[in-house]
């Protein structure tokens, strides 16, 4: 049995029914109309809380108050109020496409509550003035008896107060893939909650008669559903973007005010000045990067559609390719939860297949065709053959077995199957040898293993009634064990997680036994298995020391993933959350990026940012490969703002400061801003090595500063020697001397993007031919520009030959340091 969350419904399974009674004060005859109505007052409806839901425009207004948003927004109106009206209706629309594409594709959160309302039942029997009636299940509340059948979905946490061979199949709730037989009576172990019943789980076979304890959003499910009322948390991707739009702006207010500042102090024309300054600072936006985020993070998403995953959240491409920790259940998603025959055991103790030909028999002609049984039946499809059912007695919970009465090609023959201790207990063996069978089953347990003994014995006569006295005097045949198997996938899909730098841990709500056979088979630690309980004794601090070195949890409760997955989020980690029941949804939430799978509780996939149309981990390895990818192409384009283009208008601000004449006008800046962005239109579509890929990729700020720190510098120190030529070599008039740094200004932002695109040598990872295209076409526009009519119009001349010589010479110079220097900017210890 696995224990529950902490609600408190699940801390009131050991009590007694008449404890419970005076504790809730009702009794157990049932409750009047009038007390029901009183309580449904006090405790409120047996309904979930509603998420908090963001209506469009405030979802529009929270994303433009981020802080890139507000500069690409002020670049905007400042551009059309100095009258470069394209430029600034351009940057505008790019800002209003990107916030609106972002708000349709996380609109899913609205809709959570109203998934979560239909996975449960809408009705419910209970006993109300002393006779049992239907009611709506919101109205159900604590003090009501329940009567539940095979085949309703439970809709309260109870105490079980009668009970007729019932089972409850809890896999949604707490990961445990074998139906759980519920019957009443007291329990002593803390963990056994065979007396209990929780609400979202499913009656598979029999009626049972309980008390309710706990409703609404006191209870497993409610506890679970809470965690989708709480608002998403921000996403690594998101902190990182608001952080360097933040920096961004700070360094654009500090260069504008400078740049500003000392001109007017000196003296120089303060319209011109302040025209120059605001040039300058749309310059320095990254107009472009809203777009090429979501373009990127788009087109990954339609990518990673082919490669079966669908992506409900953009930004949670990047947190895939950025995670480090991959958390996941076990049932369902490193195993089929489908049960299947691991072992025939003979009673001897070896393999031997007659204890599994005799299971299948019975389980064919008699069987529940329970999960156990379908195993046998699947396990030996042919064993029925010859055989026909000729009488039986059905499986007694109470008794803990049943039998058949087959006739085939051996005669009669009395099959009983059942659990170990009561089917030995009917056979004709010695204590030794009946001792030596339980240890088997026990030994058989420990390694994760469900059993079941088979004994048969001759039938005799032609009476074909089976009666409790005829299941004596048996031969015990052997055990059949059976096992959730990994998927055949899984450990492989394990190693290329951990090769890529994504350690694998499992959270599950199942016997932390079958967790620790499960974490062995595909290939993790299985030497330290932390159980709930040890969780429940840790402080969070304790707790994020103690993840670090366990790769395995069992009989977790839902809270106590969350807070796994929070501990390991505190030390650092990016964590992914792999989960597809009930149980799942607060990790799911908690995570940095959560995966559910298709086929999963509608709970499980509301609360995710991703659903795996296949459920197996090798579409995560995919997705994870995916979104590296995409963030790869992201950072191409931050590093070229860091780099040749901060650098030039770091080297245009000092120019303003140093020369009698602005170097740029402002509309030059403008149009170079222009066909620089138009450059990197073909980013998205770039490709990426399978080494960038290799490890998990994290937006740093650190590196990016050192990054913009070696290369901006170097396109600055060009930038003067640039000037130094213009000025002192070829003596160029302000005319020149703009026409010229235009076109070497140009050169050396769009060509560097050939450079840094790639950590590696870039002949040996060619471009993608959009983006050569792109940056190739915007280059040869700025050439041609200025020996047009139209290059007038702008201010430009035609310079002479021998200057656009010797700056072509200059912009070789500038490409070829780049390259050497670019190993120290980055500085990473890996080719991409």
């Amino acid at each position: 049995m696995t224990k529950p969350p902490n609600s408190q419904a699940s801390q009131l399974w050991h009590l007694t029914a008449d404890a419970l009674c005076t504790r809730l004060g009702c009794s157990l005859q049932g409750l009047t109309g009038a007390e029901a109505a009183e309580r449904l007052d006090r405790f409120g409806p047996n309904s979930d809380a509603p998420p908090r839901i963001e209506g469009a425009m405030r979802a529009i207004l929270r994303r433009l108050l981020e802080p890139l948003s507000l500069i690409l927004l002020v670049a905007g109106i400042v551009s059309m109020l100095t009258g470069d009206d394209i430029g600034g209706l351009i940057i505008v629309l790019i800002l209003a496409g990107s916030i609106g594409l972002d708000t349709i594709q996380e609109g899913h959160a609205v809709r959570a509550a109203e998934i979560l309302r239909r996975s449960v039942a809408l009705k419910a029997e209970v006993k109300r003035d002393g006779a049992f009636r239907e009611i709506d299940v919101e109205h159900v509340v604590p003090g009501d008896l329940l009567r539940i059948r095979a085949g309703d979905i439970i809709p309260a946490d109870a105490l079980v107060l009668e009970s007729t061979a019932f089972t409850a199949g809890e896999a949604a709730l707490t990961g445990e893939p074998y139906p759980v037989q519920k019957q009443a009576g007291a329990v002593t172990d803390p963990d056994d909650t065979s007396n209990a019943l929780f609400r979202g789980a499913v009656a598979q076979t029999g009626e049972a008669i309980a008390l309710v304890v706990g409703t609404g959003r006191n209870s497993v499910f409610g506890a679970a559903a809470a965690a989708l009322a709480e608002p998403q948390a921000t996403s690594p991707f998101e902190r990182d973007l608001r952080e360097f739009g933040l920096v961004v702006a700070r360094a654009t207010l500090a260069l504008v005010l400078i740049v500003l500042t000392i001109r007017v102090v000196s003296g120089r024309a303060i319209l011109d000045s302040l025209l120059f300054a605001v040039a300058l600072a749309v310059g320095l936006t990254p107009e472009l990067l809203p777009m090429t985020t979501t373009v990127t993070l788009s087109r990954g998403a339609l990518r990673m559609a082919g490669r079966k995953v669908i992506v409900k959240r953009l930004a949670a491409i990047h947190d895939l390719g950025a995670m480090t920790v991959l958390c996941t259940d076990k049932t369902g998603t490193l195993t089929s939860a489908e049960i299947t025959l691991a072992r025939s055991i003979g009673g001897a103790g070896n393999d031997a297949p007659r204890a599994a030909q005799l299971g299948a028999i019975a389980a064919s002609l008699g069987g529940d065709r329970g999960s156990l049984d379908a195993a046998l039946v699947a396990g030996r499809p042919d064993a029925v053959q010859g055989w026909r059912l000729a009488g039986q007695q059905a499986f007694d919970f109470s008794r803990r077995l049943g039998s058949v009465l087959a006739t085939g090609p051996d005669g009669a023959l009395l099959i009983v199957k059942g659990a170990p201790e009561a089917v030995l207990a009917l056979c004709t063996m010695d204590e030794r040898a009946r001792e030596a069978a339980m240890a088997r089953a026990r030994e058989l347990a420990s390694e994760g293993l469900r059993t079941v003994a088979i004994a048969s014995r001759a039938w005799s006569g032609a009476r074909r009634e089976i009666e409790t006295d005829d299941e004596t005097d048996l031969v015990f045949e052997g055990l059949c064990a059976f096992a959730d198997p990994p998927k055949p996938t899984a450990a492989a899909a394990i190693a290329r997680l951990a090769a890529g730098g994504v350690r694998l841990k499992i959270l599950s709500g199942d016997d932390p036994v079958v967790v620790k056979r499960l974490a062995g088979l595909v290939g993790l630690n299985p030497e330290r298995v932390l159980s709930g309980a040890d969780i429940a004794a840790l402080s969070d601090e304790a707790l994020a020391v103690q993840v670090r070195s366990a790769d395995a949890f069992g009989r977790l409760a839902p809270d106590q993933k969350s807070r796994i997955v929070k501990a390991l989020q505190a030390g650092g980690e990016v964590v992914g959350f792999l989960g597809d029941g009930i149980n799942d949804a607060p990790a799911l939430k908690a995570a940095d990026v959560g995966l559910s799978v298709d086929g999963a509780t509608g709970v499980a996939q509301a609360a995710a940012d991703m659903i795996l149309l296949a459920s197996d981990l090798e579409v995560v390895a995919d997705g994870v490969e995916e979104g590296r990818r995409t963030f790869a192409n992201i950072l191409k384009y931050v590093r070229m703002g860091a780099s040749s283009n901060f650098g030039n208008m770091l080297s245009m601000a000092a120019a303003s400061i140093a020369l009698p004449f602005l170097p740029m006008l402002p509309t030059q800046i403008l149009l170079n801003n222009l066909l620089y962005d138009l450059s990197e239109l073909g980013i998205p579509f770039d490709r990426v090595s399978a080494q960038a890929t290799a490890q998990p990729q994290v937006w740093s700020m650190a590196r990016l500063v050192r990054f913009a720190a070696i290369m901006g510098p170097l396109s600055s120190v060009f930038d003067a020697l640039t000037f130094v030529a213009l000025l002192v070599l070829f003596k160029a008039s302000p005319e020149e001397f703009r026409t010229t740094w235009f076109v070497e200004s140009m050169a050396t932002q769009i060509l560097v993007i050939f450079i840094i695109r790639t950590n590696g040598r870039p002949w040996r990872n060619w471009p993608d031919p959009a983006l050569a295209a792109s940056s190739l076409t915007a280059l040869l526009a700025a050439m041609v520009l200025p020996f047009t009519p139209l290059g007038a119009w702008f201010g430009f001349v035609a310079p002479p030959p021998i200057m656009m010589a010797g700056i072509a010479l200059l912009v070789v110079a500038y490409l070829a340091c780049a390259e050497l220097l670019k190993p120290f900017a980055i500085r990473s210890g890996r080719k991409n």
